[in-house]
């Protein structure tokens, strides 16, 4: 039977209708309810008219998804079935079993495991193959929905089936779901003597308690009296959580940040209410292009308060403010409602999501209409691009031959496979990876079908079809392929040159799989450049001083 509109939903909508109708100034009224209207019928009719079967909801949600498009991309609708994922962005829980997924040669294989989740309680390993979950087979479901089918409210019961690399016999589970909580303080240490180190993954709610709680025990239980702040990465997340976290470093009553959107009520100086943690312990805060939203608040404020030295690459630029609307039947709208703006009165925002070009595009806010402004110190700074970190360094980048094998998940399978019988590794800041393990792995890859697709591969393959198809494949396959199976002999050769990075992808690989999160950043740090810039600015209060008074630098270091 079809799906149609029942006349109770007309009424719904006329009724949903008036009362938009009344929050409208007069003169947008009438264009309001003539194309809500318009909308109404024209849906009735697609649902009742349509020679196919039409599903009203998915109709009317590829309906609201591609109205939200038009705008940008932060303003986001979320259906009740989605309200799980939403919860997740927000507080970083969610009621499941801790896993996450991924599709690799058409399987559901197990990527990740979180610590003290029911998964790991229950013996799942990462590299597990998914085969059914309550006795539905899964092979022909998306990661996406695979990961709906996971999740539900604590308490409840779950049983999945999994294949096991190594174990003949198929394995049966049963999980209790859990309300999981991912940290956004996955981890914070002593990087050197007298240098802490606090890692944020995500403005949650709460997250400023967990980095206050961690910079407390810091000081408290190791004596540090300087600190790195990692954003890195870091999308952003929820406002306030933002103006608590730089309320730990600077006076009460400061001003954090300001919002101005097109309604008054989003008009809004927010101002720390607390006393600091400690407003004078030096601060370096690492950025890159995915540090955006909150953690721009931070850096950027505490930037503009010249209360801390900000090392990395420009951040993404997001300036943009959501607010979060409760809809009917259990749906949210996540809809952007202001643009924010740090001490020194500058937007950071980037991308001018209300100018599209021909090609409907958002364009990027010219150099030439970019305007200065200045910190508390008198250091110049600008808007429109992000924070520009006072000292510069690029994001590390992998030769071309790890992404290749990476993403043809080389390093994973030859993981799990090198794994089978170990239940233990030493811990992640002493576990060292032998060259015996490279030469092992640099034997797997060889015995691969396809180490990775090059360009210049997909380039040969597509000119050999072509040639199939213009007959003139007799004068050039025999050539190409010979050109592939040199491309081939070379990817070893540059397997080998790139021994080292290899090894400490490998290396973070093993570590994930026994120490989560936790021991994958553990173990990273010793080799990280921008920690390493970190710790020499702090350790020489004259050079940390000097980024604090100067204009900002735009020396790169590689």
């Amino acid at each position: 039977m079809k799906n149609k509109l029942k006349g109770g939903s007309i009424v719904l909508f006329v009724v949903a209708t008036a009362l938009i109708y009344s929050s409208f100034k007069a003169t947008d009224r009438f264009e309001l309810v003539k194309n809500l209207d318009i909308f109404s019928n024209l849906f009735t009719e697609v649902n009742n008219l349509y020679v196919d079967e039409v599903q009203a909801g998915e109709l009317m949600q590829k309906g609201i998804d591609g109205m939200l498009e038009s705008l940008d991309p932060y303003t986001v609708y979320y259906p009740e079935s989605e309200i799980e994922d939403y919860k997740l962005m927000t507080t970083g829980q969610y009621g499941g079993i801790g896993a996450r997924i991924r599709t690799i040669d058409k399987k559901h294989v197990i990527r990740e495991l979180f610590d003290g989740a029911p998964s790991v309680k229950a013996g799942l390993k990462v590299g597990d193959e998914l085969l059914e979950v309550d006795d539905n087979i899964i092979e022909n479901q998306s990661s996406y929905e695979l990961s709906k089918l996971l999740k539900g409210n604590p308490g409840t019961d779950v049983k999945i089936k999994i294949r096991r690399p190594g174990v003949e016999k198929l394995i049966d589970l049963v999980f209790k779901r859990e309300e999981i909580k991912i940290s956004s303080v996955p981890y914070f240490g002593v990087i050197n003597k007298g240098v802490g180190y606090i890692k944020v993954t995500s403005f949650t709610r709460n997250v400023s308690q967990e980095v206050k709680d961690a910079l407390v025990a810091l000081k408290e239980e190791n004596n540090i009296n300087k600190l790195i702040l990692d954003l890195r990465g870091n999308p952003g997340g929820l406002l306030l959580e933002s103006i608590n976290m730089v309320n730990l470093f600077t006076e009460k009553g400061q001003k954090v940040v300001e919002t101005r959107g097109k309604i008054e009520r989003w008009n809004k100086e927010y101002k720390n209410l607390n006393k600091p943690v400690d407003k004078e312990i030096p601060l370096v805060v690492l950025v890159n292009d995915g540090s955006a939203s909150a953690s721009e608040i931070v850096s950027g404020s505490l930037q503009d308060m010249d209360r801390a030295v900000i090392v990395g690459n420009n951040t993404y630029g997001k300036g943009l403010v959501q607010t979060t609307v409760k809809l009917k039947y259990n749906t949210s709208l996540k809809v952007t409602t202001a643009k924010y703006y740090i001490p020194s009165g500058r937007c950071i925002q980037e991308i001018n999501y209300a100018k599209k070009n021909k090609k409907g595009i958002a364009e990027k806010k010219p150099d030439s209409l970019r305007i200065k402004f200045k910190t508390r110190n008198g250091r110049t700074v600008e808007d429109g691009h992000g924070i520009q970190p006072d000292f510069k360094m690029d994001n590390k980048k992998y030769s071309y031959i790890s992404n290749g094998i990476v993403k043809q998940n080389h390093i994973f399978n030859f993981v799990t496979g090198f794994l089978l019988g170990k239940d233990s590794i030493a811990q992640a800041k002493d576990f060292v990876l032998e060259d015996k393990v490279f030469d092992d792995f640099v034997e797997y890859v060889q015995k691969q079908e396809n180490i990775y697709h090059s360009k210049t591969e997909k380039n040969i393959d597509f000119t050999i079809k072509q040639s199939e198809k213009e007959h003139l494949d007799s004068l050039v396959k025999n050539e190409l392929e010979e050109i592939k199976e040199k491309l081939t002999i070379n990817k070893i050769k540059e397997l080998l040159k790139e021994k080292e990075e290899i090894k400490s992808l490998i290396k973070r690989e093993i570590i994930t799989r026994f120490y989560f999160r936790k021991g994958k950043i553990e173990s990273a740090l010793t080799h990280d450049k921008m920690i390493k810039k970190a710790q020499e600015i702090l350790e020489k209060d004259s050079l940390y001083n000097h980024y604090l008074t100067r204009i900002v630098d735009n020396t790169k270091e590689n």
